[in-house]
């Protein structure tokens, strides 16, 4: 039974996924953070500081739930998530070059951000009077909420004021933390699926599905560090490897989670699919603390994943039209050629990319830059497509709709 029900599919909100990895970052950070403290183990702090922003602003984009209280998904909010993606992307990659802008904003953040979610459950007639009215699993939803709120706050003032606990101190509020987060995003669960109505009751008016959202952020991901990779081949700034892979690692968990996509394509979204997923957000979240306690595993499996995924991709795209050539008579759209020639590049690059890893001086560093700055370009412009199909094909419904 047991060995069946690992290949059900997951019933697994998108918010619950995100909470759980941001609990699995805070238990292992809480974890990693006792040798730290002995000196047993090296700490890159950026790495931790960069994830952070990273997971504050995923929850932005495709949820709309911000750290100040959740609002309606408009472009403004869309774009405010995106620049501080950026910012924790740029702040896990280049060690101190945003100096102390990603500490005040994860302040803020925590600090205010949990003071006034805090404030609204309490004043609020939709939450603390309506559970405790409910009752049940609502009363766990209160002792989740308020426990996430308050230690977000005093992790705050820990960020601020890092001379205010001990090392092993720090680790014992981040594991506490970590806990509560993994315990409230179970509660919400189970919540969920006994009332679907409560989940995404304002998706705003940006109608982007999680696939494009997360298409979004691979695309500024893979844009910065092509960007970044100019200057740090030039020896003009430094570049921590072990964070550029942890978070690599991180986005592709993300993407397991919500969908059940993979570098190597997609599979059904099962329980299987959940625990890999969140083993490869272990194994990125340690990446990006611990420098060079990764690197070279993380190093061999990513540069295979994209050559098999970017392999695959050419013979998914390749094969429908060696098999069946297109019908003199028939007329094919153009938007259905660009998305032939992007997914085509795409599948080149990726290979480009996978190979440069596995194989070192294969293409120069500069080089590198490019093809990274290349492939976030072409996954924009793939965005864009699948945009335009959708828009083609919610016309043709209307119209089929008017017709009959």
């Amino acid at each position: 039974m047991a060995k069946n029900r690992i290949f059900n599919i997951a019933d697994l909100p998108l918010e619950v996924a995100i909470l759980l990895i941001a609990g699995l970052m805070m238990l292992i950070t809480g974890i990693l953070l006792f040798p730290v403290s002995t000196g047993a183990l090296p700490y890159y702090e950026n790495g931790l500081y960069g994830l952070l922003l990273f997971i504050f602003a995923l929850q932005i984009v495709t949820l709309g739930k911000t750290p100040f209280g959740d609002m309606s998904r408009s472009k403004p909010l869309i774009v405010i998530g995106v620049i501080i993606a950026a910012i924790g992307i740029v702040t896990c990659f280049i060690p101190d070059l945003l100096s102390q802008i990603p500490r005040i904003l994860l302040f803020i953040c925590f600090a205010p951000g949990g003071f006034l979610l805090l404030l609204q459950m309490f004043l609020s007639q939709e939450k603390l009077r309506t559970w405790v009215k409910y009752g049940g699993i609502f009363k766990h939803l209160i002792v989740g909420c308020g426990a996430v709120y308050v230690l977000s706050i005093l992790i705050g003032l820990l960020i601020l004021v890092q001379s205010m606990l001990t090392t092993a101190m720090t680790a014992v509020v981040g594991l506490i933390f970590g806990v509560a987060i993994i315990y409230l995003a179970l509660v919400l669960r189970k919540i969920y699926l006994t009332y679907p109505e409560a989940e995404n009751t304002n998706p705003g008016t940006v109608e982007l599905s999680t696939d494009k959202m997360m298409l979004l952020i691979t695309g500024v991901f893979m844009l910065l560090l092509g960007i970044l990779l100019i200057p740090v081949n030039l020896s003009q700034l430094p570049f921590s490897g072990n964070a550029q892979l942890g978070l690599l690692m991180v986005i592709f968990a993300i993407q397991m989670l919500a969908s059940g996509s993979t570098p190597i394509g997609p599979f059904p979204r099962n329980w299987l699919m959940i625990i890999f997923g969140l083993l490869f957000a272990a194994l990125g979240i340690i990446s990006s603390i611990i420098p060079g306690i990764l690197v070279k595993p993380l190093t061999i499996l990513i540069g295979l994943l994209n050559i098999i995924g970017g392999c695959i991709t050419l013979v998914k795209t390749l094969l429908p039209r060696l098999k069946k050539p297109p019908k003199s008579g028939g007329q094919v759209p153009p938007i259905l050629h660009k998305l032939f020639a992007t997914q085509l590049i795409l599948g080149f690059l990726s290979i480009l990319f996978g190979s440069s890893m596995l194989v070192s001086h294969l293409l120069p560093g500069l080089i590198v830059g490019v093809v990274l700055f290349a492939n976030g370009c072409v996954l924009m412009y793939l965005m864009s497509i699948l945009l335009t199909l959708d828009k083609m094909i919610s016309q043709k419904a209307k119209m089929s709709d008017a017709s009959s």
